[in-house]
């Protein structure tokens, strides 16, 4: 089965607005887009309010990622197999995704911060998992001796 959305020929700054305004909706209280060296936009940071203090979020595009997925899909015309559509293809899947959470946070099976945890940003500018991650895993991981 082809990757997600990989037909989309929605233009990434529109699907970019469309998550803006989700996010706006979900009482975030700044959006910011980052982009490449080529002025793709490559991730989307937002920071919130919560009882504790702000807390920043960035949802990275990996668009290198997929790309590899079209190229890789004989299913997948090679027409669709471009930058440019692996762009679009990442922020449809990103928006996607952001909904589903907020549907979640909607339902109150979970509060935003719970959703988006493994995004959160610390001071060192590193997402939560990419601080769990360079770690090995450590403070997840369950040892048999322990």
């Amino acid at each position: 089965m082809p990757i997600l959305n990989y037909t989309t020929s929605i233009s990434t700054e529109k699907t970019a607005a469309e998550i803006q305004k989700k996010l706006a909706q979900a009482k975030a209280q700044a959006v910011l887009c980052e982009y490449d060296d080529d002025a793709v936009m490559s991730a989307m940071s937002f920071r919130i309010a919560t009882p504790h203090g702000q807390v920043f979020f960035r949802l990275p595009a990996n668009i290198q990622g997929v790309l590899k997925a079209l190229k890789r899909d004989a299913k997948v015309p090679w027409k669709k197999k471009t930058r440019e559509q692996a762009a679009r293809v990442a922020w449809r899947i990103i928006k996607d995704w952001v909904e589903a959470q907020l549907a979640i946070v909607d339902a109150e099976m979970a509060d935003l911060t719970e959703v988006f945890l493994p995004y959160a940003q610390g001071a060192d500018g590193k997402t939560l998992y990419q601080s769990i991650e360079q770690s090995g895993f450590a403070a997840l991981t369950h040892d048999k001796e322990a």
